[in-house]
């Protein structure tokens, strides 16, 4: 008999795995909360799987052999206690993909730059002409990928709650970009237990593989300490690192070492400027040598790539007032990156779901860079209480058209109006990229 695997959650991913287990054989059910997307929905429909939206039918769900489970799917869901009581194995998307690839698997992780480090290690790789694809927390489904297309190298962004339920997958290169408070609520507020979901990305990594993490990072500094890490281990850091496969900064140049044969690149020439941009542009460039991408084409990639959408995006100047749309910053560490690389007066927006955020380390930004705060969510007492006396103006709006004429009525030529909301975008938006365009639109409607 056919094995029933049931899919919670018809996203991107969730479709991706139906359509992959149904070419394997599976006997596959697919079950979502709220509405089906039209573009998914025709997926499901083109190739026969059986599928339910705007409820979750628990018989079906406690039959099931494995359920793949929708990373936004929090574990309390009552629903996902009583598949645990039933000890029905509960696996993410990436988890069942992988079984059905034997291609090199290069994964990012971390609380900020993953993104960018895996749109930069891809961009690279796909220049150098090899058989690449893009997926886990961006690009297509990874399911979907090995469904139809046979590639040779996968770039996979892979956030903690993707980790969660990966088992016996491996990581041929793991990036660990730093670990920052982040998702605490997901988290039972223990920072350890978002920690150890981190490092769940070198689970059955051999001698043979790849670790590249962040030297200068001390959560990453105190785990090593404490962990037995069989993978070859490359640090990354803005200080010079003397000796050894690494990647550092040394009069004002990365050079990035692997077999003793270094490459050697200018920071200004670099595409993504700020101290934040040179690790990702390091991690991507160590990544490119271990599969011996050529020095030329490396630096080709680092000096053009133009970065992604919502993470510092320039949008436009409106009678001198720069407008900049970080609306990816969903917490605190990643704001923080924002406001460091400031430097003129800052208008910033800020404010959503907050996710147990301690604001401590913004304040010296905030004192320093910060004229003016104007907050964007439902419940802004904890932004008022936290920096109500450090700016002389704060305000409260409820939507972004709000938000971006009100920052524009502070304003004056050579402010920045920065969208940095350290928060989670859900109490107002459908996600970050919906805030993100809503901000923009009404940037360009001024």
């Amino acid at each position: 008999m056919n094995k029933k695997i049931v899919i919670l959650g018809a996203g991107e991913s969730g479709v991706g795995v139906a359509v992959l287990a149904k070419k394997k054989d599976y006997e596959v059910f697919v079950s979502d909360s709220g509405t089906l997307k039209k573009e998914y929905k025709n997926v499901l429909l083109h190739y026969g799987i059986s599928f339910e939206e705007g409820r979750h039918t628990e018989d079906w769900c406690l039959q099931a052999d494995e359920i793949v489970k929708s990373p936004g799917i929090p574990d309390k869901v009552p629903l996902i206690q009583k598949i645990k009581e039933a000890n029905i194995p509960i696996i993410s998307d990436i988890e069942f993909a992988a079984r059905y690839t034997k291609a090199k698997k290069i994964c990012i992780t971390g609380s900020n730059g993953k993104t960018t480090t895996t749109m930069l290690t891809y961009h690279v790789l796909k220049k150098a002409g090899l058989n690449v694809g893009l997926g886990g927390n961006v690009g297509k489904s990874f399911a979907m990928q090995i469904a139809t297309s046979d590639f040779d190298y996968y770039v996979l962004e892979l956030s903690s709650f993707q980790l969660d339920y990966m088992f016996e997958f491996k990581a041929d290169v793991a990036v660990i970009t730093n670990i920052t408070p982040d998702h605490l609520d997901r988290y039972d507020y223990k920072f350890q237990n978002y920690v150890d979901s981190k490092f769940r990305i070198l689970n059955n990594q051999t001698p043979a593989d790849y670790f590249i993490y962040n030297a200068d990072d001390p959560v990453t500094q105190t785990e090593l300490l404490k962990r037995n890490i069989p993978a070859s281990k490359i640090p990354i850091s803005l200080n010079s690192i003397p000796e050894g496969n690494a990647a550092y900064v040394k009069n004002d140049e990365i050079i990035i070492n692997i077999n003793t044969n270094k490459l050697n690149m200018t920071l200004e020439t670099l595409a993504l400027q700020g101290k934040h941009n040179i690790y990702n542009s390091m991690a991507a460039s160590v990544i490119s040598r271990l599969f011996d991408i050529r020095k030329d084409v490396i630096k080709e990639s680092m000096s053009e790539f133009q970065g992604i959408e919502h993470r510092l995006e320039h949008v436009t100047k409106v009678h001198g007032i720069e407008f900049i749309n970080d609306s990816k910053a969903t917490n605190v560490n990643s704001t923080w990156y924002a406001l460091e690389s400031m430097n003129r007066p800052v208008i910033w927006i800020v404010g959503g779901l907050d996710k147990g955020n301690d604001y401590s380390c913004l304040k010296p930004l905030v004192k320093s860079k910060v004229k003016a705060i104007v907050c964007l969510g439902l419940d802004n007492s904890k932004i008022f209480e936290e920096f109500g006396n450090m700016v002389p103006i704060i305000t409260e709006t409820n939507s972004a058209k709000e938000a971006v004429e009100t920052s524009y009525n502070l304003g004056v030529l050579d402010d920045i109006v920065l969208l940095s909301p350290a928060c989670a975008s859900f109490d107002l938006f459908k996600n970050f990229e919906d805030r993100g365009m809503q901000f923009k639109r009404a940037v360009y409607d001024l």
